[in-house]
């Protein structure tokens, strides 16, 4: 979609033809039916433009909810969008530190502008490309948010007078998607000198721990069990060195480093009769042991983000399992023993071992009724294969 069909789109034509296409894609008209449909009264590139944004809202509700259904995408930037909570999460944050003022370097389609523009805040964006920055533009109008956006290079742009920076570097090369900091757009060194005053950066979750500056606070966030982003937090933001934020239907919760007795304080022990699995964010962000601590419990080997308790407990940062018995870690014992009791049903939990899931499955063979939970890992640095009731 280039610059002028996007306009166009928005005109009273372009409305008319997309509430045409939302029609026909909701009454289950096969694609290739609704797009003859509309080439009857337009062009073959608009009916497409039109089909493409109603196939975009509708993988958008994932990220935006309803709000989606109101809101223009292009595919790549719908991508690279961060989930409307998570975005909301890190605006209230911002808000929570007095920031009335925001500047969005490399703002896409207004993800995030628009959940700084719901919190208060008063925000501006830019970006390189005139496509997203127009689509950007018009998400803030089609939600009735205030915010400026324009076309301009991030790195060009004295920020000082705004209250905080935010950006969120491109982690795409040539080749696809990058891991090397260097590989950035911008860069890892602008991204430092942005760090050097308030300012947030969204990075990937397997950002290495010694990459994070000084004074700079790393938190790894997960909605719904699922780690999405972590984000660098500087100047007055930084409160902690390292800190992890579960989103999930209970509302929002975050536990740090300061929370975190250490390794040497919580020890490693046998399983007991509870074994705990840490959110991902708590692994990314170093805190299995904070987690640990919390639930009155220890690691089951020094390496393995496992954690063995006592007594049950329900905390937002783990997920919990009653350990019904110890089974023969051994493929063919294994194999075995599922059969003894009837599972023909298994969920494969696995860490520390090299175990593919779905392969181990097929060459189980299941037969039976019954249903069932393993986790195989290593204890005390030997395989083992715990059969495990979640709670």
């Amino acid at each position: 979609m280039d610059l002028d069909d996007f306009r166009w789109l928005l005109t009273d034509e372009g409305q008319a033809l997309l509430a045409e296409a939302t029609a026909l894609v909701a009454s289950g008209t096969a694609p290739l039916a609704a797009g003859s449909a509309l080439r009857r009264t337009t062009s073959p590139e608009r009916a497409a433009t039109a089909l493409t944004q109603v196939d975009l809202r509708g993988r958008a509700a994932a990220k935006f909810g309803d709000l989606a259904a109101r809101m223009y995408f292009t595919p790549d930037a719908l991508e690279q969008a961060t989930r409307l909570r998570v975005a909301q999460h890190r605006a209230g944050r911002a808000a929570a530190f007095g920031t009335r003022t925001l500047i969005d370097l490399g703002c896409g389609i207004g993800g995030d502008l628009l959940a700084a523009a719901q919190a208060g805040i008063i925000c501006a964006g830019v970006d390189l490309d005139p496509v997203r920055v127009a689509v950007a533009e018009a998400n803030l109008a089609a939600l009735g948010l205030a915010g400026a956006v324009q076309v301009a290079d991030a790195t060009e742009i004295d920020h000082r007078g705004f209250d905080l920076a935010y950006a969120d570097p491109a982690r795409r090369s040539g080749a696809g998607r990058t891991f090397r900091v260097d590989d950035w757009t911008p860069p890892w060194s602008w991204v430092e000198g942005l760090l050097a005053r308030d300012a947030c950066v969204k990075v990937a979750p397997g950002i290495p721990h010694a990459l994070v500056p000084d004074g700079v606070e790393a938190e790894w966030v997960s909605d719904e069990g699922e780690v999405k982003e972590a984000a660098l937090w500087a100047g007055r933001t930084a409160t902690v060195r390292r800190r992890a934020t579960v989103i999930g239907p209970g509302g929002l919760a975050t536990i740090t480093d300061e929370d975190d007795p250490g390794a040497g304080a919580v020890g490693v022990r046998a399983v007991g009769p509870y074994l705990y699995e840490p959110d991902g964010a708590v692994i990314r962000a170093g805190l299995v042991t904070a987690v640990a601590a919390g639930v009155g419990g220890a690691l089951i080997d020094p390496k393995i983000a496992y954690v063995t308790a006592d007594a049950s407990f329900r905390s937002p940062f783990v997920r919990g399992y009653r350990v019904v018995e110890e089974l023969p870690y051994r493929e063919k014992q294994l194999k075995a023993a599922l059969r003894e009791r009837g599972i023909g049903r298994l969920t494969i939990k696995k860490r520390g071992v090299d175990v593919v899931p779905e392969a181990l499955r097929k060459r189980l063979g299941l037969q039976g009724e019954a249903e069932a939970t393993i986790v195989l890992t290593r204890v005390a640095g030997e395989g083992t294969a715990l059969l495990v009731e979640p709670f």
